[in-house]
C-alpha cells in the first residue's frame, strides 16, 4: 500500500510592498533624520559660538560680572512671565474645552472653537502694541491697588507701575497666545472620554459635573498637561511681544507690577543683538543657548507626561 503523502504546510508568503509603500517609508524616515540634524546642526552652532562666552573672564563679559550674573537675571524673568502665563492660560483653557464640549449648542460650540483657535493666527507684534496701549494702561488701577494691599508679598511689593508695562502685563499677553494651544489639545483629549464611562455615569444619577468629574478629567489628565507645557514651550520662546510690552533691564527680581523688570532671553536677543560686537554677540547666543536647553526639557517633559498614560483606554 502506498502511503499517502501528508499535505504539506502552506507557506508564509512575504507581502510585497508597492513602490509607493516604500517611497512613502523611506520619505517618512528621511524626514525623521532631517529633524534630529536639524536639532543637532542648532545645538552645534549655539554650543561652538558660545565658547568664547564661556571661557572669557568675568570682567570681559557684559555687565563685567561674568556670564553666570548676566544670564541668571534673564533666565528668571523667562520663567517668570511664562509660569504667570501658564497659571492664567490653564483653567481657562479647560473651563473653554469643558464648555465647548459637553456643554454650548453644536453650532455655538463650533463658533467658538473658530474664534479661540483664530487667536493663533494673530501676529505676535499685534499682540504686543495690544498689551502696551490697551492691556498696560488699563492695569494701572489694579497695580496701585495690588501695591497698597498686597506690598507684604514680594509679588506685589511695588512701587507700582505708572504705564503698566510690568511683568504682569506680560504675563497676560503671553496667556492669550498660548490660550490656543491649551484648549485645543483639550478640547480634543476632552471628546474622546470613552463614551461607555461617560454613558455608565449618567445611567447612574450622576449630574454632567459629576460625569465630567469622574468619567472625563481623569482621562483627560495627562493630555491637558502636554498640552499646558506645549503652551510652556511657547511662552518661554515669546519675543515680539515681551520686548513690545515689558519695560526690562533690572536685575533679578520677582516683583510684577513695578517698573524695575528682568528682561527675557528672547526678548533680550532681539533687543541687544543689531548693536552687539564681539564677545557681545558670543554672550548673546550663549543666552540663547540657555534657552534652547530650557524649551528642550519643558517640550521632553511634556512628551514624557503624555507617553507615561498612552495605555491608558476606556477598556482598561
Amino acid at each position: 500500500m502506498t502511503a499517502t503523502k501528508a499535505p504539506s504546510e502552506p507557506r508564509s508568503q512575504q507581502a510585497v510592498r508597492r513602490p509607493g509603500d516604500r517611497i512613502f517609508a523611506g520619505s517618512a524616515k528621511a524626514s525623521g533624520v532631517f529633524i534630529l540634524l536639524v536639532l543637532a546642526g542648532v545645538a552645534a552652532f549655539l554650543v561652538s559660538e558660545a565658547v568664547p562666552a564661556l571661557t572669557a573672564p568675568a570682567e570681559d563679559v557684559p555687565g563685567g560680572e561674568g556670564l553666570g550674573a548676566y544670564v541668571a537675571p534673564l533666565v528668571l524673568g523667562t520663567l517668570l512671565g511664562a509660569v504667570l502665563a501658564l497659571l492664567v492660560a490653564t483653567p481657562l483653557a479647560v473651563g473653554i474645552a469643558l464648555y465647548v464640549t459637553y456643554y454650548a449648542p453644536r453650532r455655538v460650540a463650533a463658533t467658538m472653537g473658530y474664534v479661540i483657535d483664530l487667536l493663533a493666527a494673530i501676529p505676535s507684534v499685534v499682540y504686543g502694541f495690544w498689551g502696551l496701549a490697551v492691556l498696560a494702561p488699563a492695569l494701572v488701577p489694579f497695580h496701585v491697588w495690588a501695591a497698597d494691599t498686597l506690598g507684604f508679598l514680594s509679588f506685589f511689593a511695588g512701587p507700582a507701575s505708572t504705564s503698566g508695562r510690568t511683568m504682569f502685563t506680560v504675563g497676560l499677553v503671553l496667556a492669550v497666545m498660548i490660550l490656543p494651544i491649551i484648549s485645543a489639545i483639550s478640547r480634543e483629549v476632552f471628546s474622546q472620554a470613552p463614551a461607555l464611562h461617560r454613558e455608565a455615569a449618567l445611567a447612574l444619577g450622576a449630574t454632567r459635573w459629576e460625569m465630567i468629574r469622574m468619567a472625563v478629567l481623569p482621562y483627560g489628565k495627562s493630555g491637558v498637561i502636554g498640552g499646558a507645557m506645549l503652551g510652556l514651550g511657547r511662552a518661554l520662546g515669546e519675543t515680539m511681544a515681551v520686548a513690545i510690552v515689558l519695560s526690562g533691564g533690572a536685575g533679578a527680581t520677582l516683583n510684577l507690577i513695578s517698573s524695575s523688570n528682568p528682561s527675557t532671553i528672547a526678548s533680550n536677543i532681539a533687543l541687544r543683538f543689531p548693536e552687539a560686537t564681539g564677545l557681545g554677540i558670543n554672550t548673546l547666543i550663549a543666552s540663547g543657548l540657555v534657552l534652547f536647553v530650557i524649551t528642550l526639557a519643558v517640550n521632553m517633559l511634556a512628551r514624557w507626561i503624555v507617553n507615561r498614560r498612552a495605555d491608558f483606554s476606556g477598556a482598561n
